[in-house]
């Protein structure tokens, strides 16, 4: 038994030492992505990150916060949790660089039933990865048991990351004009988003997520399961070699709700469908479920996952620094004068 033990909250659920059990054994997972600037250990109240200024002359700090959604729910059902936390992970990491910001670090929270250590080291490996693969730090987060308000299997993980860009070099979308380079970066697949739309057409809680489907190539529950691809550092590369004018992070929403964030008024982003790499599981969801084509643009990020605008005379620079980094890429239409900001054609 542990310095800290309380029979009381014990007997109303609460498991003090499981907690101290779990921060220990997920030590080595958030050792895996300190860089120099934390100056902090896990288990404080605060995490400690030294904030390096060089080379910024106006530094502002930019944050996002996200969550994973339901697509936790995949992984409560396959009783796999490695993954998700790379989604958490991306969501937020995703969202800022939209404006030019590197990533520094990152905070969790994690809401559970009951408090199994192996279960909530297995969500932070995956946070630890998704930080990994975005070149931030894991500096700190939370971890509480909610007995009587959810079930002992449930959990919700979220968090939120904090990223550093110089203002000058703030990406001004009204820099923007007819002519522009709209680029794709394809998307993993599904990556978080639509899952309750998904988790309906699949009918998940009463199918077999073990079944193989033939046009996926894999089991229905691995392909629901893949997770979110970070952009970080192609994404950073590019805005460092090219003229870069806006950037869109396609999540919830899809084309029609994301797109516009980055276009000024008085132009439209005309897209070419035929341009676009559209994975078997999005048609397999409008066939299923009976979806509209609208509505899946709509709702999903339809195999891309950002979209990024460029100058004409500096879209080959674009991507050739993505490409450098192994993103695939490819322009999938132009900027052109109009008060829709995004039309498919």
């Amino acid at each position: 038994m542990g310095i800290s033990h309380s029979e009381a909250y014990a007997a109303a659920g609460v498991d003090i030492e499981a907690g101290y059990q779990g921060v220990k054994m997920m030590n080595r997972y958030v050792q895996r992505t300190l860089t120099a600037d934390v100056i902090s250990d896990l288990g404080g109240f605060g995490g400690l990150f030294s904030l390096d200024l060089h080379g910024l002359e106006k530094p502002v700090l930019v944050s996002g916060t996200d969550g994973v959604g339901t697509k936790q729910r995949i992984a409560q059902l396959m009783d796999r949790h490695n993954t998700v936390g790379i989604d958490c992970v991306a969501m937020c990491v995703n969202d800022i660089i939209c404006c030019g910001a590197k990533p520094l670090f990152f905070l969790d929270y994690i809401a559970i039933g009951k408090n199994i250590p192996e279960k909530v080291v297995s969500l932070v490996s995956g946070v630890s990865e998704g930080c990994v693969r975005a070149g931030c730090a894991l500096i700190g987060g939370e971890t509480a048991e909610h007995p009587g308000t959810m079930k002992p299997d449930d959990y919700d993980l979220a968090g939120f990351a904090v990223g550093v860009v110089d203002r000058d070099k703030i990406l001004d979308k009204n820099k923007m004009q007819p002519g522009d380079v709209v680029i794709a970066l394809p998307s993993s697949g599904l990556h978080s988003n639509g899952y309750s739309l998904v988790r309906k057409v699949f009918d998940v809680e009463n199918a077999d997520l073990g079944q193989y489907y033939g046009e996926l190539g894999c089991e229905l529950g691995e392909e629901l399961l893949r997770p979110t691809k970070i952009y970080v550092r192609p994404v950073l590369a590019a805005v460092e070699a090219a003229d870069v004018r806006g950037i869109s992070h396609i999540t919830g929403g899809g084309f029609y709700e994301n797109i516009p964030r980055c276009i000024p008024d008085g132009l439209c982003a005309k897209i070419e469908k035929k341009a676009l790499h559209i994975p078997p599981i999005f048609p397999l969801l409008a066939r299923m479920g009976g979806i509209s084509e609208r509505d899946m643009f709509n709702t999903f990020n339809m195999g891309t996952g950002m979209v990024l605008v460029a100058a004409r005379d500096s879209a080959d620079k674009a991507l050739a620094a993505l490409h450098s980094l192994g993103q695939e890429a490819g322009v999938i239409g132009e900027i052109v004068s109009g008060e829709e900001k995004v039309a498919l054609c």
